[in-house]
């Protein structure tokens, strides 16, 4: 049996059972394992850790399994193998079109499971070094950004981004001043450094025409010619 060779895997799950015995099956075959007993921690553990695979729970209290998949999904690509007691081909189906990359029905079988983890982890590829993702709420004198709901406001008023442009504001605010480059916001909103650059300027033109209509003018994000783009903090901030 091949191992995770380092991998990290991140479970969320609010039964303690499940994660003794996932925690046993991925640290035997050499992966690092994280738990997060609720939505709201599998997320901050989630932008904290960065890991390479998630496997969630679906009937998680409070925020479920299907709300932190498409929190998980407005934010990166990475893979995410589903938990389930339900053995309902619909439900099966509803996981992978919402975004996850595997469904697993409880009860599972150890090497099932970790051929499972094995084969997302391949998939993915090697992660080089990534920089955080912010932990707390983002806000200046006229955004305010909610990174654990996927949630952003112009003064006070939501604006309506669709996940690619929440993830690459996200990426702006969490490096307000700092010039990027388009290979490091492929990086950072994509997860795809060797994507196609030109994506970048596309979606900065979305982006700034939502936060322009929204009342935020100028738009705070500036084109650095030869270098990139940078998030200019309104005056003001707070």
């Amino acid at each position: 049996m091949s191992s995770l060779d380092g991998a990290q895997v991140l479970v969320i799950d609010d039964d303690e059972t499940i994660r003794a015995v996932l925690r046993r099956i991925g640290e035997m075959a050499g992966a690092i394992v994280t738990e997060a007993e609720t939505g709201e921690e599998g997320l901050r553990a989630l932008y904290a850790g960065r890991p390479d695979v998630v496997v969630l729970d679906i009937d998680l209290p409070g925020l479920d399994g299907w709300q932190v998949l498409e929190r998980i999904r407005q934010l990166t690509d990475l893979p995410v193998v589903m938990l389930s007691s339900h053995d309902d081909e619909l439900e099966k189906v509803r996981a992978l079109q919402a975004g996850a990359d595997d469904y697993v029905t409880k009860p599972f079988g150890a090497p099932e499971l970790l051929a499972r983890l094995q084969v997302q982890v391949r998939r993915a590829g090697p992660r080089g070094p990534r920089e955080e993702a912010p932990l707390q709420p983002y806000r200046d004198a006229a955004l305010a950004v909610d990174f654990i709901h996927a949630e952003a406001t112009a003064h006070d008023q939501p604006i309506p981004l669709t996940p690619r442009e929440f993830r690459l504001l996200a990426a702006f605010v969490g490096h307000p001043g700092r010039t990027l480059s388009p290979e490091q916001l492929l990086d950072l909103a994509w997860d795809d450094p060797a994507g196609d650059p030109r994506r970048v300027k596309v979606y900065v033109g979305y982006l700034r025409a939502k936060l322009a209509a929204a009342g935020v003018n100028p738009p705070p994000i500036d084109t650095v010619r030869g270098f990139g783009y940078r998030y200019r903090p309104p005056a003001g901030r707070r």
